[in-house]
């Protein structure tokens, strides 16, 4: 496998573990700051929120009562994983973003019930959780085989492995929509070269619903997306030696229904000067600025099926739940 070297992994899990090299460099933190500080709204990559703090945030975020999510994704997904494994027979099961692989069950539960035993391909940044969820899956399901891939897909996807048989493709979550409208379709465009004309692509996505139900899943009563957001000053205090005082931000979460996508903001409280010293540089805020920290765009049934269009996929298949406020599509390489 061409771009991959095997590594082993000192766990009794016997879980083998690949390192997906990178294609193209990717910004440093204090580039992509640099970067995004010279923007009007000032802005910063989604990707800095999940450092261990963060990411254990966001796990409390998916147990919100606002945050439907999660639970509609993993309800959804239960529902129609038989259907999905029916349709697209994998012999692989590969997981861009797999994290703790947690809704993956309900396709391994469906396997189960089918009595058929796809390889499982987690793909994630994070070493550590990439062999602890395989460690746990292959305990939980004894007949099933883990091949855990440790890379950045935002890094390019030349070297993800291609094991021969049919397979499935899995981006669940709603991820798509924290990438810009052309940067999601250069990422799908991507991914379809590396599918073959029997594989298959399955795709969480949120949808457009009404602006109040879109706003509270950001901004739930507990405060702990505030928090979520305004940990991301935390990391750049921490790693780029800043002096963010996060009591002077506040968080904000707004629908654009113009752009059919919910936009985070950490908002200044009051005017105030913030020196990077990694970066030398001194950055004045005034009271009310607001700096773009996330997207999420929401797609309708038109929307998605253009977007997977022009990155050559066909939807084969949709599924949703009565009240229609999430899809997982079924799409196959067209073209």
């Amino acid at each position: 496998m061409v771009g991959m070297s095997p590594e082993s992994v000192a766990t009794e899990s016997t879980v083998e573990v690949l390192t997906v090299e990178p294609t193209r460099r990717q910004p440093t933190l204090a580039e992509d700051v640099a970067a995004g500080f010279r923007r009007q709204p000032k802005s910063l990559p989604p990707k800095y929120f999940y450092d261990e703090r963060g990411s254990a945030l966001f796990d409390r975020i998916c147990d919100t009562p606002e945050y439907y999510q999660t639970r509609t994704e993993d309800g959804l997904l239960s529902d129609c994983a038989e259907a999905v494994l029916q349709r697209a027979r994998p012999d692989h099961v590969i997981e861009l973003g797999s994290g703790t692989s947690r809704k993956t069950r309900r396709l391994l539960d469906a396997c189960q019930r089918l009595g058929v035993a796809p390889r499982y391909w987690p793909f994630d940044v994070c070493r550590e959780v990439v062999e602890q969820a395989g460690a746990e899956l292959m305990a939980a399901y004894p007949w099933l085989g883990v091949t855990g891939l440790v890379g950045d897909y935002h890094a390019g996807l030349d070297a993800l492995p291609a094991p021969p048989g049919r397979r499935l493709y899995v981006f669940l979550g709603g991820t798509l929509g924290n990438f810009p409208a052309s940067e999601s379709i250069a990422f799908l465009r991507e991914l379809r070269g590396c599918m073959g004309d029997d594989d298959a692509l399955l795709l969480g996505v949120d949808r457009v619903k009404p602006a109040g139900v879109l706003e509270a899943a950001y901004d739930d009563a507990a405060g702990i997306t505030a928090a979520f957001n305004l940990n991301l000053l935390s990391v750049l205090n921490r790693e780029l030696q800043a002096d963010f005082p996060l009591e002077s931000f506040s968080h904000r979460a707004v629908y654009n229904g113009t752009d059919a996508q919910i936009e985070m903001y950490l908002e200044a409280r009051r005017d105030l000067q913030v020196r990077i010293d990694a970066l030398n540089e001194v950055h004045t805020f005034h009271a009310g600025e607001r700096m773009l920290t996330e997207i999420s765009r929401k797609f309708t049934p038109r929307s998605i099926e253009h977007e997977l269009a022009a990155a050559g996929f066909g939807v084969e298949t949709a599924f949703e739940p009565a009240d229609g406020y999430f899809s997982l599509v079924l799409a196959r390489p067209r073209g």
